[in-house]
């Protein structure tokens, strides 16, 4: 009965916890920041970048969706592209991933921590200290078992909901058309530049191949928690980019806190303080969902044989891979660390991971159109691994990351293999 309870992942998440989970994923700090960032990039024609991306997301949600629900393995897209293409590139995908991470989730705590740091005053080293302590928080909740994860992101996502329709409620009557005359200030160029850093803001649809393992009926409930979340996510998007270039407030705020101006152009101050403070809570649900769905990556590769034997060991307790929960912890407080003590700017990180995933995609999309039955299934994967790629080589030096990272894997491989 011991060794049952160290093996196997506890079956707990319907549907609506699976959308929560979704949503948190995909939805949190680049709702708070992105919309500024791409409208200083490319203007007007930023919407134009948030449409196609919305756009572009459909078949891979709809290739992820058909993948976690007929095979639930908490390897997720490391293990779609085990059974597509191989163990090696299995190998390769969850490291790719896994090498995003120290960058991705520091950078989602900190934008949480500047928007509370907004209402305080405070210093870089308050601001940093914040953010770690949201990192340890999500990590502290996932490894007390995803029973309670799910109960917790299902009301944080909650707030997230409301602080986004107070503050495009609030923006509307601000909206004037004369802010869309000049559509492209920069050219088309920007629009596919704008694109790559959009990406982190649609990253994360695959986290619920993570838990699959986890739902009490993934073939009905996975489909179900991304269809609604993929509906709620791109209509809050378009919404609140919408309104962040009808009122210009991008050309005159800090896109780090681009919605408590919003909210304080009719609300006041008052009202703004309280957004900054709800806004400290939404950058929590991805660094919640991603945080655990890496830790069961790790499990997942360690079960397959790719990782240390210690990180597949389960807690005896709570039944979660809490080994490599806390290996991740130091990597986490490590890129907190460097960012405050040589002030780095958000934006590389953003695009960092995000051409990591890029790739993670391709490759996911490319083994899933391989194994997918049926002529439609393997279309629109086929097409989210051409676009995934189209994007990744938008994304500028920043893909260099990503090459040498491949390029260490191969050789590691390599050498193995000739040992």
């Amino acid at each position: 009965m011991t060794m049952e309870r160290q093996v196997n992942l506890k079956k707990s998440i319907n549907w609506v916890q699976g959308t929560a989970l979704t949503v948190g994923a995909v939805l949190g700090a680049g709702i708070l920041i992105l919309p500024a960032i791409a409208a200083e990039m490319a203007g007007p024609a930023s919407l134009v970048s948030w449409l196609l991306m919305g756009i572009f997301s459909l078949p891979m949600v709809i290739a992820i969706g058909s993948m976690s629900s007929r095979f639930p393995d908490s390897g997720g897209i490391a293990t779609y592209v085990r059974q597509g293409i191989g163990p090696r590139a299995s190998q390769l995908t969850a490291i790719l991933m896994l090498s995003a991470t120290p960058f991705g989730m520091p950078v989602t705590a900190l934008v949480g921590a500047y928007y509370l740091g907004s209402v305080f005053a405070w210093s870089s080293a308050g601001i940093h200290l914040a953010a770690a302590g949201l990192i340890m928080t999500a990590i502290t909740l996932n490894y007390r078992g995803i029973e309670l994860s799910g109960r917790s992101q299902v009301f944080v996502v909650s707030s997230v909901f409301f602080i986004l329709t107070i503050a495009v409620c609030s923006a509307v009557p601000r909206i004037h058309l004369s802010a869309f005359t000049t559509f492209l200030p920069h050219g088309w160029t920007p629009v596919g530049e704008a694109m790559t850093v959009l990406f982190f803001a649609f990253c994360g649809w695959e986290m619920i191949g993570h838990f699959a393992e986890e739902f009490e009926n993934p073939r009905r409930d996975i489909p179900v928690s991304l269809g609604v979340a993929v509906l709620l996510i791109n209509v809050l998007y378009l919404a609140v980019a919408f309104v962040t270039v009808g009122t210009e407030v991008y050309r005159f705020g800090n896109s780090a806190t681009i919605m408590v101006t919003l909210v304080a152009f009719r609300w006041g101050n008052v009202a703004g303080m309280v957004v900054a403070l709800l806004g400290f809570v939404v950058c929590y649900c991805p660094i919640h969902t991603y945080i655990g769905g890496y830790s069961r990556l790790v499990y997942a590769q360690a079960r397959d044989g790719h990782f240390p034997k210690a990180f597949r060991q389960l807690h005896p307790r709570f039944q979660t891979p809490h080994i490599a929960l806390l290996y991740l912890a130091p990597l986490y407080l490590i890129i907190l660390f460097l960012s405050y003590q040589f002030s780095w700017d958000l934006r590389p990180l953003i695009t960092i991971p995000c051409a990591n995933f890029l790739m993670v995609y391709t490759l996911g999309m490319a083994s899933a159109a391989r194994i997918i039955p049926g002529k439609a299934g393997k279309f629109f994967a086929w097409i989210s691994a051409i676009l995934s790629f189209g994007v990744f080589l938008f994304a500028g030096w920043f893909v260099s990351y990503t090459v040498v990272v491949m390029l260490v894997i191969i050789y590691c491989q390599r050498q193995s293999t000739c040992g």
